[in-house]
């Protein structure tokens, strides 16, 4: 219920737009959406009630803010079972951890976040989902709801390296392409280099991750190993594990490869998750998380209306890799 002090009311100056009139149990549209657009952009329930305040003069609780954001959950889940797209030639899967409460006690949990190039070549957010931790099981069913809300085929997705993650992606999409990213391969091999060595390797490896061709870069892989393998051969036991995924990008033009070879693309929408709640120590409950989460997505997708860079050529080049899976989907 919303609360105003007598002090506030008196303040409203003669012949301004009655926002909240005498008796009245809820607020105007203007002012409901007036919150949820500050609250989108991360601004803490005091924060907002202040701004209200100095605009209209009127003080809102935070209970009654509350009753307002709790609006947004039931359009969250009409908004996680939309049917979405038959076909999207590009797919990036991340996960980003927050502290939640649960049974009187604050651990951590993955939100997991789906992003998608349609076919127009706009971005889109697919869905939320949160788990206690990040696992290639919990990302089958997160696949699995994707194929079930209308997805039959994806083109290449694009992870990063964690155990399992192809595989759980093959065994919903078969025919789907799995490119890790290779920033992530790069950061976690430097992890194991000696601070010492660290700038000469990575000039080094430049030349594997830079080659034109997969034929080059295995060339280039081989002479680093020779050199650097003996001393770090954790660092070449896990490029010779992954190197099949690694190396997809190989295949496609230079537009296609700045698209799929990192997941850049998806870690700068976690990058506005953290500023949105870089105020936020921690989460009471799993509905307070995802619901700001859900209002930063809808604010920050009201920005995507361009598809992406050269799109043009990359639909075009896609349509002659994937043929048959693309034949009577373009409107060309």
């Amino acid at each position: 219920m919303v609360v105003l002090y007598p002090e506030s009311i008196s303040s409203l100056r003669s012949g301004q737009p009655e926002l909240v009139k005498k008796n009245q149990t809820h607020m105007s549209d203007e002012l409901e959406e007036k919150m949820l657009s500050l609250f989108a952009l991360g601004k803490s329930y005091s924060q907002i009630a202040d701004h209200i305040e100095d605009m209209y003069g009127v003080h809102f609780s935070k209970p009654a803010i509350t009753a307002v954001t709790d609006k947004l959950i039931p359009k969250l889940e009409e908004w996680k079972k939309r049917p979405l797209e038959s076909v999207y030639p590009f797919l990036y899967l991340d996960a980003i951890h927050y502290k939640v409460r649960e049974e009187g006690t604050y651990i951590s949990k993955a939100f997991y976040t789906v992003l998608g190039v349609n076919l127009e070549g706009k971005k889109e957010i697919l869905g939320l989902y949160l788990n206690e931790s990040e696992g290639a099981k919990f990302w089958l069913q997160v696949l699995t709801d994707l194929q079930n809300r209308g997805v039959d085929d994806i083109l290449i997705a694009s992870v990063d390296g964690l155990k399992g993650f192809p595989e759980a992606i093959n065994a919903v999409f078969p025919e789907t392409e799995v490119q890790l990213c290779v920033v992530h391969q790069i950061r976690n091999s430097l992890k194991y280099i000696a601070s010492k060595d660290q700038k000469q390797f990575a000039s080094e490896l430049k030349k594997v991750y830079k080659a034109f061709t997969k034929e080059e870069a295995e060339i280039e892989l081989n002479k680093l190993e020779e050199k650097w393998g003996k001393k770090y051969p954790i660092v070449f036991n896990s490029w010779r594990n992954n190197w099949e995924h690694l190396t997809n990008y190989f295949k496609y033009s230079e537009d296609i490869r700045r698209i799929i070879y990192t997941t850049n693309i998806i870690e700068s929408v976690h990058r506005q998750f953290r500023t949105l709640t870089k105020t936020k120590g921690a989460f009471p409950n799993d509905n307070s998380l995802l619901k700001l989460l859900y209002a930063g997505i809808m604010n920050a997708q009201r920005k995507w209306t361009m598809p992406i860079r050269n799109w043009s050529l990359t639909i075009s080049q896609l349509s002659i890799h994937f043929k048959e899976r693309l034949e009577g989907k373009l409107s060309l």
